[in-house]
C-alpha cells in the first residue's frame, strides 16, 4: 500500500472502522481535557468549587491537593518554604504520572494540546510544508534554564509567561493578555514548525517527559507484522520519532512496546490504523517471543 497525503491521515480508518472507532481516543481526550477545565470551572461559574486553584496547585472537594512537581521544585531551587500540602499534593501527582506516564499531561490534560492539535490538523489538511527546524532537544534546555533562572531571580519566573498556565488563566477568568500567547503558539506550530512547541520548546513537557521516562502504561505495536506502510500513524502522532523502533526494529532486536519518554499516550496511532497493530499495553510486554507465544496460543 501507497503511503497516503498528510490531508489524508485517518480517512482509511474512518471507512474501513467507522467515524467513532477512528476517533475514540482523540475523543476521549477531548472529554478528559474540557472535564478538567470544568472542575475549575465550576466555581467562579457556577458557584459550586469543585476543585480550587489551577494547574499549579489545587484543592479538590477540599480534601485532595494537587502540585505540579514541576513548580514545586522551582520553588525549591528559588529558596522557597514548601508547604507540607503542596508537597503532599507533589508526591500525589508524581506517583500518578510514574504510573500511566508523564507525557499523559500534555495528550489529557494541558490546555495547549487543543491549540497545538487544532494547528497541526490544519498543516495536513492545507498541506503546509516547511517552516523552522529546531531541534527537540532545545526544550531540555529550555527546562535547565527555567530552573537556573528560578535560583538567580529567587521566584517561579517562568510561571509569568508559562503558556500552559496562561491558557489556563485564560480560560476560567477571561485573562486577556493569555489569549495572545495562545493565538501565539497556535501561528508558531501552523506557519513556523509542526508541534513546535509541544515538540521543541515547552520545557513542561520536557518535565513530564523525564518523570515518566519508567512509567508502566505504554503503546505496543503489538501486530506490528501487519502494518501495510500507509504512514498515518507517523503523520497524527506528535512525536512520530517515538514509533519506528517499535513499528519497524524487530530485525534490530527491538521489542513492540514504544519505550520512549517522549510518547504521549495519546491514542490516536491506534485511532487512525486499520490494520489494528496498535494497542495499550504496558512497559512488561515487550517480549518479541512472548507476544508471538500468546498469539500461537489463542489462534484458532
Amino acid at each position: 500500500m501507497t503511503a497516503n497525503l498528510p490531508g489524508q491521515a485517518g480517512k482509511t480508518a474512518v471507512l474501513e472502522k467507522g467515524w467513532w472507532k477512528a476517533h475514540q481516543w482523540l475523543l476521549l481526550r477531548r472529554i478528559s481535557q474540557l472535564s478538567i477545565l470544568l472542575l475549575f470551572l465550576s466555581g467562579p461559574w457556577f458557584g459550586y468549587w469543585i476543585a480550587k486553584g489551577n494547574l499549579t496547585s489545587s484543592l479538590t472537594f477540599e480534601i485532595l491537593p494537587l502540585t505540579d512537581p514541576y513548580i514545586l521544585l522551582q520553588s525549591f531551587v528559588a529558596g522557597h518554604d514548601i508547604a507540607s500540602t503542596a508537597l503532599y499534593g507533589a508526591i500525589i501527582v508524581t506517583l500518578f504520572y510514574l504510573l500511566v506516564g508523564g507525557r499523559v499531561f500534555c495528550s489529557w490534560v494541558c490546555p495547549v494540546n487543543m491549540v497545538t492539535d487544532a494547528a497541526d490538523w490544519l498543516r495536513r489538511k492545507f498541506n503546509i510544508k516547511g517552516g523552522a527546524h529546531l531541534s527537540r532537544k532545545l526544550r531540555y534546555w529550555l527546562l535547565v534554564m527555567t530552573l537556573l533562572l528560578a535560583a538567580a531571580t529567587a521566584s517561579i519566573a517562568w510561571e509569568l509567561v508559562n503558556p500552559v498556565s496562561m491558557t489556563h488563566r485564560a480560560i476560567i477568568f477571561g485573562f486577556g493578555y493569555g489569549w495572545l500567547i495562545v493565538l501565539s503558539i497556535f501561528l508558531f506550530d501552523l506557519l513556523l514548525t509542526r508541534q513546535g512547541w509541544c515538540g521543541r520548546l515547552c520545557p513542561v513537557g520536557a518535565f513530564y517527559s523525564l518523570l515518566g521516562r519508567f512509567s508502566i502504561v505504554r503503546i505496543s505495536a503489538r501486530n506490528r507484522e501487519q502494518c501495510d506502510d500507509c504512514m498515518d500513524c507517523f503523520m497524527v502522532c506528535p512525536e512520530e520519532q517515538v514509533i519506528k523502533p517499535a513499528l519497524k526494529g524487530a530485525d534490530k532486536g527491538y521489542g513492540p512496546v514504544i519505550l520512549d519518554m517522549n510518547c504521549t499516550n495519546c491514542g490516536r496511532c491506534i485511532d487512525v490504523c486499520t490494520k489494528n497493530v496498535f494497542s495499550f499495553s504496558n512497559r512488561f510486554n515487550n517480549s518479541t517471543l512472548l507476544n508471538a507465544f500468546i498469539k500461537e496460543e489463542v489462534a484458532p
